[in-house]
């Protein structure tokens, strides 16, 4: 009997066991088609059932983590990390992202630190390690909006606003018709709207923006040229009633171009630099409209995704996108990017250290196009939610950004902001400085003077004053630059200076060197090239190799002037007898200028003689105690120029 009990048992746990298994084979094939809805309910009746697995808490964290729902995110991974298992470091960093959106600061920055130490060569690691006062930089850059419901929003998705005349089209998934359902988020397929911004600043009821724009998937994030007449806009790979797939048979997203004839939008082409392969979404546009910059992970990209820019040629065509570099890109997600007048880029990134979720940041576009250091623009803009999308008028100081914060009407709403305070990101730190000789001091006129950046990438040249001053200004703040200056006769002299973040200039002189010394009778070559002593061993004369070493300088300074005269003193300290010290002092200079000889400089220019002690330098004479390095000052050898 007991056998039929036991193996009934075991027949039930091998049944459930298989059970278990169907089941998350079904949700790893969604979740591997990145139908994360779907795989979350899937994972969720294994789990509730007391399955327990690295694999399993591993993805159904991240089914709501990629789906912007951090809270439910940080259950699961809780349930991962308390099993005590190795798992790979990119969960230590989602992990203290969701703790953030659950406020756990502290703990947050515990599972950084360990993240650090797990992935030290990982920017997101680097720039944590040395900025962990972060909290006080964002919470320094806050307060400086007010925020306000939009207006606009729906039960669906709202997001991704840009100006267009008097209009704000935004991205919506509100419109369901024909049971357009999105796999990944359970949403209706986005589409582009508008609304009338009125006289007092209030947004009317929204409407479909453009039929002909408008297709069966999902359209997004555009951007409009000044003139209103040519848009950009993420679309998924689809165009003409054709789909494109990678190899996986995924529709990733790419940028296409529209323009504006007669009042209608046509002539939609995708853009040359788009694949099949990868995806490319979310434009942006310069200032000057000479560049579009967006977020892909094409090859070449850091992370999930990198933000990227692209000349836009005076024909229409475009160059080859640029990454915009570490300063801008990390492993994690940098997107949604926008340019503001005055250049400053603002994006949205998880990779930057901030509130958690998205945050926005803004980075100076410098003169030469390369980027400073990202700045987190801090609350109400930023919380532990997601924030992105984010434009601004820099006249009215009204803008608009998207957030998936609690409070609002449905997964992500549209916010709009009034600018009360600028923020500090101008970049106006500047380095100021002089040009000047490192014997004589004096100011060099004229002279070229190049910054390079941390890269040793040349920033700028300029051309010192008739004071010999120099000035760099619109620079990154607390970024490390190498200043490059010429001498008298053309030696280069380096200078390494690091910026702050007061907006002062900082002031770096920088001291040159001349190749041929400036020397007139009277002068020490000894002091010129900073010889402190011609080394002898003790109680001797011959020269020793070390000591040959800096007699050479002078054969090379009396070659080179052919009719320079020399006279050679040698010294000693008060140490043994005056007589013996005199006759050691003149053997010395004998022997000196016996070497000197040798090395090919005539007889006839050298004189020489053995002062011994007699004209010591300080008070070490016989009989006063002193330390040996107070002896040494007076153990020396001079060459004075008698003649030019």
């Amino acid at each position: 009997m007991k056998r039929i009990i036991y193996s009934t048992i075991i027949a039930f746990v091998s049944f459930s066991a298989l059970a278990q298994e169907k089941t998350i084979n079904k949700g790893n094939k969604e979740y591997n088609k990145f139908a994360y809805f779907e795989a979350k309910d899937i994972y969720e009746k294994v789990a509730n059932k007391g399955h327990k697995s690295v694999d399993l808490f591993q993805k159904l964290g991240d089914s709501y983590y990629f789906n912007a729902d951090l809270i439910t995110a940080n259950k699961w991974y809780t349930e991962l990390f308390a099993m005590n298992e190795t798992v790979d470091a990119e969960y230590l960093y989602r992990y203290a992202q969701t703790l953030k959106a659950t406020g756990d600061i502290r703990k947050s920055d515990e599972y950084l630190q360990k993240f650090a130490t797990a992935k030290p060569q990982d920017t997101r690691a680097t720039k944590f390690m040395s900025a962990k006062d972060y909290m006080d930089v964002i919470k320094a850059n806050s307060g400086r909006h007010n925020i306000e419901n939009a207006g606009i929003n729906s039960k669906a998705m709202d997001f991704g606003a840009a100006f267009y005349k008097n209009e704000l089209v935004f991205t919506s998934a509100r419109d369901t018709s024909g049971s357009r359902i999105h796999n990944w988020t359970n949403q209706g397929f986005t589409t582009l709207y508008a609304s009338e911004v009125k006289e007092d600043g209030s947004l009317a009821a929204p409407e479909k923006f453009s039929k002909e724009i408008t297709t069966k998937v999902n359209e997004s994030t555009p951007v409009f040229t000044s003139d209103g007449n040519t848009m950009y806009f993420t679309r998924n790979n689809y165009n003409n009633g054709k789909k494109g797939k990678d190899e996986a048979g995924t529709i990733l997203l790419k940028i296409y171009k529209a323009t504006n004839e007669n009042g209608t939008w046509s002539n939609v082409t995708e853009l040359p630099f788009n694949s099949d392969a990868y995806s490319v979404a979310h434009p942006a546009l310069s200032s000057d409209e000479k560049f579009l910059y967006f977020s892909s992970n094409m090859p070449g990209t850091k992370g999930a995704s990198d933000l990227f820019k692209v000349e836009i040629k005076e024909d229409g065509s475009f160059g080859t996108p640029i990454n915009l570099g570490d300063d801008i890109n990390t492993e994690a997600r940098e997107t949604f990017p926008y340019i503001a007048k005055g250049d400053v880029l603002y994006f949205a990134s998880d990779g930057h250290l901030g509130l958690g979720g998205l945050d926005v940041f803004a980075s100076k576009i410098n003169a030469e196009g390369s980027n400073g250091k990202p700045v987190n623009i801090g609350s109400p803009i930023n919380s532990n939610s997601d924030d992105f999308g984010y434009i601004i008028d820099t006249q009215s100081k009204i803008g608009f950004f998207t957030s998936n914060r609690t409070g609002g009407e449905g997964s992500d709403d549209i916010y709009k902001f009034k600018e009360i305070i600028k923020l500090q990101i101008e970049n106006i730190e500047a380095v100021v400085g002089v040009i000047m000789d490192e014997e004589t001091n004096e100011v060099i006129p004229n002279t070229e003077v190049t910054i390079f950046n941390d890269k040793m990438e040349e920033v700028a040249t300029v051309i010192t004053d008739k004071d010999g001053k120099y000035t760099f200004d619109k620079l990154a703040p607390n970024t490390t630059y190498t200043l490059r200056a010429k001498g008298l006769d053309g030696e280069v002299s380096e200078r390494v200076f690091t910026t702050g973040n007061a907006g002062k200039p900082g002031v770096a002189n920088i001291l040159t060197k001349t190749k041929v010394k400036k020397v007139k009778v009277g002068d020490d070559l000894a002091k010129t090239f900073k010889i402190e002593i011609i080394y002898f061993d003790l109680d001797k004369s011959n020269i020793r190799k070390d000591a040959a070493l800096d007699l050479a300088k002078i054969v090379e300074v009396m070659k080179q002037n052919p009719t320079m005269k020399v006279d050679v003193r040698s010294h000693t300290d008060s140490r043994q007898t005056t007589q013996y010290n005199a006759n050691l002092s003149e053997r010395r200079a004998q022997a000196t200028i016996a070497w000197m000889v040798k090395q090919g400089i005539t007889k006839d220019r050298l004189t020489g003689k053995g002062y011994g002690e007699s004209q010591l330098k300080n008070k070490c004479s016989d009989d006063v105690p002193c330390t040996e390095e107070e002896h040494q000052k007076n153990r020396r050898s001079e060459f004075i120029i008698l003649a030019l």
